[in-house]
């Protein structure tokens, strides 16, 4: 599929500065509506203003990035954050269905809403079973199933299920930028040599954003051959340990630190380890990471070394 028009939601957050080039690049006479901070304005849990932006843009392929995606911000208020990542999606997909059911909407789920079936051990495929162990997990396995029936009753819709990923950009909200940025600041000098964290031993299967924006690109680009709703994981099938991730940041920056353990970055539930299966991306949209860990790790720390000054 070449598309005429793309519309993006969530076009000024950190997966999207990724992703637009991409889409650029590969579809250079696409029409690209950006939503976002100081873009085209859209309140996604006002469905009026949906619809009239649906209506107006009509787009051939969505993507849908618009969410509150830090765990910390969904607990701080779940209310909002139900709001955004479920109602919000919902009255983007019901928009495409009414208007332009010929769209492809194509859904950033997370792997966060595997939650507790992590705890077989194994890495988990697109048939695990939702279990949610937090808000921002359950506000998107909601949306995530809610799109998977809507496509029963005629939404052509995909939905991505990533795994950790990371890269420029990220705001500290996320455990590889919140350890970049004090690595970065001790590094400079700005702060004393002590690294706050939260809890070192989980693992989790990070990737790059780069190599997840690849995915969404290439949904739109083999939309012809998607069933709809289908689900692809996006996962590198090793999983790494935080306390790990740390060290190859510490190393890179050639510091050394005291590490201490905050509470407040302690959370009330943790899943040991996470990991993913992505066979199905691979076999249908030819998708496997290529960017290696080491090349985004010092990707991250630069962005903070600069942001550091």
């Amino acid at each position: 599929m070449t598309p005429a028009r793309v519309l993006v939601t969530g076009a000024s957050g950190f997966v999207a500065r990724h992703l637009v080039p991409q889409l650029r690049a590969a579809f250079p006479a696409a029409d690209l509506t950006l939503c976002g901070e100081g873009m085209t304005p859209l309140d996604i849990t006002d469905d009026t203003a949906v619809r009239a932006l649906v209506d107006r843009v009509r787009p051939e392929a969505c993507v849908h990035l618009a969410a509150i995606a830090a765990i910390r911000l969904a607990r701080q208020d779940p209310g909002h954050a139900w709001r955004v990542n479920l109602l919000g999606t919902l009255a983007l997909a019901e928009a495409l269905r009414a208007t332009v059911p010929e769209c492809l909407l194509v859904f950033a789920s997370s792997a966060d809403i595997y939650g507790s079936s992590f705890a077989a051990g194994v890495p988990l495929d697109e048939t695990a079973t939702p279990a949610p162990q937090n808000t921002y997990a359950a506000t998107k396995a909601a949306a995530d199933l809610a799109l998977g029936a809507m496509a029963a009753e005629g939404l052509r819709v995909v939905r991505l299920r990533p795994f950790n990923h990371t890269g420029a950009g990220q705001a500290p909200d996320f455990v590889v930028p919140a350890f970049a940025r004090q690595v970065a600041l001790i590094a400079a000098g700005r702060q004393e040599p002590v690294l706050r964290v939260g809890a070192l031993a989980p693992r989790r299967d990070f990737l790059d954003v780069r190599d997840v924006c690849r995915a969404y690109v290439a949904c739109i680009a083999r939309a012809e051959t998607l069933a709809p709703g289908a689900v692809f994981n996006l996962a590198s099938g090793v999983p790494r340990r935080i306390g790990d991730v740390l060290d190859g940041l510490l190393a890179l920056a050639g510091v050394r630190a005291r590490i201490e353990t905050e509470a407040a970055r302690l959370r009330p539930t943790d899943i040991a380890s996470a990991c993913g299966d992505a066979a199905r991306a691979r076999a249908v949209l030819g998708w496997v990471p290529e960017i290696a860990w080491e090349t985004t790790l010092a990707d991250v720390l630069a962005d903070w070394r600069m942001r550091a000054g």
